[in-house]
């Protein structure tokens, strides 16, 4: 919950300094560093989400059980959204202040957060579950999850400067598109690593 929590803030401090203190710059790039800062702190933990309980056997016992692994990828797919996305939200408070962005766009950006998170932990836990048990899975599934949450950057972050709700309805769509989706491609990933 931390580490995510931490490198998204360090992301948001750390910007100013590579910009300058150009407050019009900051502005109008801030908002857009933050859902950059988001996609990254989302991924951090990929590597981590799944493969414990994979290399323990537990997926196999709950299969024993009755309980499909798409009911136990959604559950995963929940919790990984609590343990970052409410807290990004929250970070995004001291952020907007850091980068410079003002309070009407702040509100532009926590409803986009809210809308977005939920798919960014789509993303990570479907590419969790896709390369589990892999060699260098960390760095492949980073590089897996950037062009696949592209479309959320776009208009969660197109949002901040178009006018009208467009990039924020299309920004909540993906992401309810991706949670829909990601317990059964999930699932169906853990039955193939484990049958294999």
């Amino acid at each position: 919950m931390m580490l995510p929590l931490l490198f998204f803030l360090a992301v948001a401090m750390v910007y100013p300094f590579a910009v300058g203190p150009d407050a019009q710059l900051l502005a109008a790039t801030g908002g857009g560093v933050i859902w950059v800062a988001a996609l990254l702190a989302a991924i951090l933990p990929l590597d981590r989400l799944l493969a414990g309980d994979v290399e323990q056997g537990l997926f196999d016992q709950w299969a024993l059980r009755g309980i499909s692994e798409e009911l136990v990828i959604a559950v995963r797919l929940f919790a990984h959204w609590l343990g970052f996305g409410p807290f990004l939200m929250l970070a995004a408070v001291p952020a907007s202040a850091l980068v410079g962005i003002d309070g009407e766009t702040l509100i532009l950006v926590e409803l986009g957060l809210l809308a977005g998170t939920p798919g960014l932990a789509a993303i990570g836990i479907l590419i969790a579950s896709l390369t589990i048990g892999l060699r260098g899975s960390a760095a492949l599934a980073g590089l897996l999850a950037i062009p696949l949450a592209v479309p959320l950057l776009v208009f969660g972050a197109g949002a901040l400067s178009a006018p009208g709700e467009g990039g924020l309805a299309l920004t909540g769509a993906i992401s309810l598109l991706l949670v829909a989706i990601a317990p059964f491609a999930g699932g169906a990933a853990i039955r193939a690593a484990r049958e294999e």
